[in-house]
């Protein structure tokens, strides 16, 4: 196993705020365990954003003082990279990733590693669907959490490729890998939370509940756009209810994206769909209750129908914290749950193929509904079977044996599959297959070294000035100019973006070259330069032309 992994997230800082998408709690995750359990050791977290490697060790390790090294360099920084021999991503898009090791080191440098969170926004598809189009290798991957994400994502590029060697006359492009590797939950800490007497009887207690009462839970975003529709959900609790004559409530934690307008939207579905439950709405922001809830609840329920969701991380921090779990027969969730061990996976029937379902995609690529009415609309028309449903809360409603059954296999599931050093060894073995598979390759015929559509702009617009800059070009100092008028510029518009080129100091350094006569031209005041400095003072040297303190024309 190699001994070091890059890791590119932008974003630098990794703590999580309130209101936080179930990709960054997933992210987050992931960069954890690979420090933690990926038998590294050095992680080189490759950001945009500045983060001390004091704040990556606090938020990365469980214990600071472990001995592995974290670094943090610059996100176009690509010697870490190609020391490690990859870099690990927690987004699908490798395109810019690829053109930057192909102009900074060669396709064959290290493997470019990306996951998918989900499918179906249009413009994510499209980043996906670039790896055809960019220089990415078979010794890439795209990780799919899911055997539904890998089929689904193979026949968007087959279709692609299908098109692309149409349009061209020749062959599908090569592509990465695909290989299916889930998510996964810290199950301790779930079992701890879980395991906590003192916490159930607390928050029963608040919620009014005798311990003979059953306790449903929802956990996530309660974005019935993005997530699911509740009134399957609702109904199904109801339909519990009016089958075993026991009181059975309905708790949902989570976050209303629009809390002023959703959470009435929620309540009245939940009077006309559950009359006979007693239904709460809880903050999911609060840790501590959540925390709570996973003691205090006897059955989680997740019947998503939306196309966001591809894996869904809930139903597996169900499992760890031992309940047994009611979830749609969707995508992932067939994948993390077998139906009659864990759980039951419910029914759920897809929209009709005639049409309709282009007419809301097209309405949302010419801007006439949003990325979230789009998959609203899909969700409104994609049924889960409600009967089933209510018939798998009753049964588990009147069998505390059948909970605790399925709990105990929902737990061992996660022990042996989703727990993350289970996943953090599989990613780090996904590494490695992807360095025997480049070193074995040949190197690929290369003609385009940089991306010709968002390539260097002061070549792509080479012909809109009247001149082109030339290491050639004559320059001299403009009479009346000093280098002290130089280093002294304090203007704010003339110092606009000067952490790009040559500081003060050295702009009047290369001035004075040209003011004596030492230098007629950018290469021989180049030539006069340390190379580490060269490209900033050749910078430099066009912005005192700007300044109109170096002449060009002849």
């Amino acid at each position: 196993m190699g001994s070091r992994l890059a890791i590119h997230h932008p974003r630098g800082e990794v703590q999580l705020k309130n209101n936080v998408f179930g990709k960054d709690v997933a992210n987050l995750e992931l960069f954890q365990a690979m420090a933690r359990h990926g038998g590294y050791e050095q992680i080189d977290i490759l950001s945009s954003l500045p983060a001390t490697e004091a704040h990556l060790r606090e938020a990365l390790l469980e214990n600071p003082a472990d001995p592995i090294r974290i670094t943090r360099s610059t996100v176009l920084s690509t010697q870490p990279a190609k020391e490690a021999g990859a870099v690990l991503k927690g987004q699908p898009h490798l395109q810019n990733l690829a053109w930057l090791r192909r102009m900074t080191g060669g396709d064959r440098s290290y493997s470019l590693i990306g996951l998918i969170h989900t499918l179906a926004p249009p413009a994510i598809r499209e980043g996906i669907a670039s790896c055809l189009i960019a220089p990415t290798h078979p010794w890439d991957a795209l990780i799919c959490t899911s055997p539904s994400v890998k089929d689904a994502t193979t026949a968007m590029l087959d279709g692609w490729g299908d098109f692309l060697a149409e349009r061209t006359g020749g062959a599908q492009p090569p592509r990465p890998a695909l290989p299916v590797i889930p998510l996964g939950v810290d199950g301790a800490r779930f079992a701890a939370l879980a395991d906590r007497p003192d916490a159930r009887a607390k928050v029963r207690a608040q919620l009014g509940l005798a311990e003979d009462d059953v306790l449903v839970l929802w956990v996530g975003r309660l974005s019935f756009f993005e997530k699911a529709y509740p009134q399957s959900m609702f109904a199904a609790v109801q339909r519990a209810v009016k089958l075993t004559g026991k009181k059975i409530a309905f708790a949902m934690a989570g976050w209303f994206p629009t809390p002023e307008r959703d959470r009435d939207f929620y309540a009245e579905a939940a009077r006309n769909h559950a009359p006979d439950v007693e239904t709460h709405f809880l903050d999911g922001n609060d840790k501590t209750l959540v925390g709570e809830l996973w003691a205090g609840a006897d059955i989680f329920i997740s019947l998503v129908d939306n196309i966001q969701e591809t894996f869904g991380i809930t139903p597996v921090e169900a499992m760890a914290a031992g309940l047994p779990v009611v979830v749609s027969d969707w995508d992932g969730y067939r994948f993390t749950v077998r139906d009659g061990e864990q759980g039951f996976l419910i029914p759920t029937l897809g929209g009709p193929t005639s049409g309709q379902g282009m007419n809301m995609v097209m309405r949302h690529l010419f801007e006439m509904s949003s990325y979230q009415s789009y998959v609203g609309e899909v969700a409104q028309h994609t049924a889960v079977h409600v009967g089933r449903a209510g018939d798998a809360i009753a049964e588990l409603a009147r069998s505390p044996e059948l909970r605790k059954r399925m709990g105990a296999s929902g737990r061992e599931r996660v022990r042996t599959t989703f727990d993350w050093p289970v996943v953090a060894r599989q990613i780090a073995a996904l590494a490695d297959e992807m360095g025997e598979i480049r070193k074995a390759s040949p190197d690929p015929v290369i003609r385009q070294r940089q991306d010709p559509v968002r390539g260097d702009p002061y070549v792509a617009f080479a012909g809109f000035p009247t001149h082109a800059w030339s290491l050639d070009r004559p320059l001299q100092a403009t009479p009346g100019v000093t280098a002290a008028d130089i280093r002294g510029t304090t203007t704010r518009l003339d110092t606009a973006f000067q952490h790009l080129r040559a500081p003060l100091e050295e702009c009047a350094q290369a001035f004075d070259l040209l003011a004596s006569g030492q230098a007629t031209t950018a290469r021989q005041v180049l030539e006069a330069t340390p190379p580490p400095r060269r490209m900033a003072v050749e910078l430099g040297l066009v912005w005192l032309a700007k300044m109109g303190a170096v002449d060009w024309l002849d």
